[in-house]
This record gives C-alpha cells, sequence and structure tokens, in this order.
C-alpha cells in the first residue's frame, strides 16, 4: 500500500496536489511518502516481532538523509556498502553498534573507517579481505566481530542483475569453503567470528530460494559449534520483492512465518541466534515516484512517442534491466487510450521509460508520475548528458520539504579544472 491516490481528478502525494508541488519544486523531481516510508518499515519489522532480530535497512536502495533519519527513529539499523554509506548513516542519526558492513571490494580505508566507528558486523567477502581486515584490526588495537559472507549456489529465481547468490556472481565465498575459513579466521588476533552472512539477491517473489538457503545455513552452524564457534548473527540478507506490475510477493507476516517455523528449535550458539534483516526495496520502492513532464509527442512511421523531461539519467532501471513501471497521469484526460513510446532527452535509443504502453491523451505540459521509483531511481542517477540530478521531496500529510535540492550548473562542473600548465 501506498499514500499516491486520486483526489478529484488528480493525483496526490498524501495531502498535497502534485501539479501544486510541482509547481513549487519543479520537473522532474523525486516525491517521497512519509506516511508510506513509516508504514512499510513498522510492517516489515514487526512481523518478526517474535525473532530476536535487527531490522537494518539497505541503504543502496535510497541513501537520502531525511530517510535514513527516518529509520534510525523508528529503531533501525543499517546495511552499508561503502565508506561514503557509513558517513551518512552516522550523519543521519545511526548507533553505529547497528550497522553491517557488506560489500565485495571493501578498500584498507574502508575498512579502517568501519573498525574506528565500531560497527556491529563487517561481512567479509575473500580470504584477501580477511587478512587485510585482520592487519587494519591490529594497528586499529580493536577487537572486530565478523560475518563471511557466503555463496550458497542458490538462485533468486530473479532478473540475472539481481541475483547474487550462484557461482556465476562475484558475491560472497564458496560455502563449500567455509569451515576452513572460519577455522582461519578463529585464529587471528581481533578478530570475532560471530555471524553468517548470505544474501542472494534482489526483487524475490518465492519464499523457496530463502528456505534453501536456510537449509544449507542451519547444518553449517552447528558444525562450527562443534568446533568452537559459536554464531550469533544469522544476516539473511534482503531481497524480498514489491509489485511493479503483476508480480505477486510474499507479504512479511508470511516471510517471517516461514523464517520462523525453520528456525524453530534451532539452538545455534549458547546465547541463541539475532537474525540480521536488510530490507531496501520493499520499503522504500512503492514509496517514492518520479514526476515528469511532457515535452513534446511526435510520431515516427508508425510509433508515436510521448518526450519527457526526464531521462535515462533521472531513472536507469527500464534501460538496464527492462524494468517495468506503471506510468500515470497527474491528470488524467477523458479520450481513448493508445499505444505510445514514453522517452526522455538523452540522447541514446535505451532512454525510454516505456515502450507501446497503452495510456490516455496526452499533451504538451500535461504531467506524469512513473511510480515504484522510491528503490534504485535516484541513487542510481546520473549527470550523463550534462544533466543535473533531480530534486528530492518528502511529503508529510499536507506539508512537504525539498530533501536534495535541484542540481545546477555549477554543481556539473564542481572539481573540474582547466590546468593552465597543460592547455595554455
Amino acid at each position: 500500500m501506498h499514500y499516491f491516490q486520486y483526489s478529484r481528478g488528480e493525483l496526490h502525494a498524501e495531502g498535497i496536489p502534485l501539479s501544486r508541488l510541482v509547481k513549487s519544486v519543479g520537473t522532474p523531481a523525486y516525491i517521497y511518502s512519509y506516511q508510506t516510508l513509516v508504514r512499510h518499515f513498522q510492517i516489515f519489522d514487526g512481523a518478526f516481532s517474535a525473532l530476536p532480530h535487527l531490522t537494518c535497512y539497505s541503504v543502496k536502495a535510497n541513501s537520502n538523509l531525511a530517510l535514513l533519519r527516518i529509520f534510525s527513529r523508528l529503531g533501525g539499523g543499517f546495511d552499508i556498502v561503502s565508506q561514503g554509506e557509513l558517513a551518512r548513516a552516522l550523519q543521519a542519526g545511526a548507533d553505529p553498534r547497528r550497522i553491517v558492513f557488506s560489500g565485495v571490494g571493501k578498500t584498507e580505508t574502508e575498512l579502517a573507517a568501519a573498525v574506528r566507528a565500531g560497527v556491529l558486523l563487517i561481512n567479509v567477502e575473500s580470504v584477501p579481505e580477511l587478512l587485510l581486515l585482520s592487519r587494519v584490526a591490529k594497528k586499529c588495537r580493536r577487537r572486530v566481530r565478523i560475518s563471511f559472507r557466503l555463496n550458497p549456489d542458490i538462485s533468486a529465481e530473479s532478473h540475472p542483475y539481481l541475483t547474487t547468490g550462484t557461482p556465476e556472481n562475484k558475491f560472497g565465498i564458496d560455502i563449500k569453503q567455509a569451515l576452513p575459513v572460519y577455522l582461519r579466521a578463529a585464529r587471528l588476533p581481533f578478530l570475532e567470528p560471530a555471524g553468517i552472512d548470505c544474501h542472494i539477491g534482489s526483487q524475490i517473489t518465492s519464499l523457496k530460494p530463502f528456505v534453501a538457503v536456510l537449509g544449507k545455513l542451519k547444518g553449517l552452524i552447528s558444525r562450527l559449534g562443534r568446533l568452537g564457534i559459536n554464531i550469533s548473527y544469522l544476516d539473511l540478507g534482503g531481497g524480498l520483492g514489491i509489485t511493479y506490475r503483476d508480480e505477486v510477493p510474499p507479504h512479511p507476516d508470511e516471510y517471517a512465518r516461514v523464517i520462523g517455523k525453520e528456525l524453530k528449535g534451532f539452538p545455534g550458539s549458547p546465547l541463541g541466534i539475532t537474525l540480521i534483516l536488510e530490507p531496501g526495496r520493499v520499503i522504500v520502492g512503492n514509496a517514492g515516484i518520479l514526476v515528469a513532464r511532457v515535452l513534446y509527442s511526435k510520431k515516427v512511421g508508425r510509433k508515436e512517442f510521448v518526450i519527457t523531461d526526464a531521462g535515462m539519467n533521472d531513472l536507469i532501471r527500464p534501460a538496464l534491466y527492462d524494468s517495468f513501471h506503471e506510468i500515470i497521469p497527474v491528470r488524467p484526460r477523458k479520450g481513448p487510450r493508445k499505444k505510445v513510446d514514453v522517452v526522455g532527452p538523452i540522447c541514446e535509443s535505451g532512454d525510454f521509460f516505456a515502450r507501446d504502453r497503452k495510456l490516455p491523451p496526452l499533451r504538451s505540459g500535461d504531467l506524469l508520475a512513473v511510480m515504484g521509483a522510491g528503490a534504485y531511481g535516484f541513487s542510481m542517477s546520473s549527470n550523463y548528458n550534462s544533466r543535473p540530478r533531480a530534486a528530492e521531496v518528502l511529503v508529510r500529510g499536507s506539508r512537504f520539504a525539498v530533501i536534495r535540492r535541484r542540481e545546477n550548473q555549477q554543481d556539473l562542473t564542481r572539481g573540474e579544472i582547466i590546468p593552465a600548465s597543460l592547455l595554455k
């Protein structure tokens, strides 16, 4: 459920008509609903209330400071994959003891920042990273709690680019090599193997892969316990899907019920196991939209194109994944629907939001809402074609605030230098 609904013939973000909002902030603009964000987080987190757990929002899905502040105040932790995301989480008020640092290519500088910050867990993804982290921890004189991210050879059954748990993917350590790696880590000074991490992908719409993963992990946890390595944290990652078109993903309650059933009676470590969950898309995906303005309509042969002021630099998912986003007029006009391609101004044939999509009549100046754009929308946007990135706006009831101003031309060249010594 989300709080973008029609009222009196116009699409509203909570209590605000979108035409009035964009008159103030311009287009293209990302609009987020506060009520939707809170509702989604509380439903997901509440589903696991019967189990010891920590809900760590996946920062890569949408890293705006205002959104991170919301989740921090709701008691959430954070799943991060870079030093920049660590800094964002801390700036938003996160408790470092509720931060998990993932990522396949952490640098020495990033590891040192995480160690000094005192994050809950660092998810190690290779033996070379383990050895580097050992040296960093020794240099910082800090004991570091670690997990290993394991590759279980289980498909997420989603888009190939969104699958991370098979041997064809770069992520994690082969689960068959887990025992010797944990034993090696246990002998290293300043490191404490305390967790297992297993994230298999994104936009997952079936619970079967999660059950299969747990089947493998429970046996491994038991074997580690017999070797004296007690696992206190079981990080199942994120990946629960949302509805973009006709997907029917499991409800968080169903997800929690299945996970709870699989873990029932499983002792784990003597102190018990705390689940770590890393939802991203399921929290923010349908809590945000991209609003664009129609510039022109034109026909090329049998094709009709609707050209907007938003492009693939603003929302790359359709070009990158051929993903579906519902597109609806902010103020629908009466008349027969017809097939059009909704495209942007970027100089690429892949710059499209929809192909052969049936939409009501559209004219220059009309506003379109691209739905389900809250996850991996702005966070994957760029300045391609030297285009300023869009504004981000948070709506709460009948009030709104710009939470990231629209970039200007000075922003586009900030940091660039014409060296006089070379280009006289």
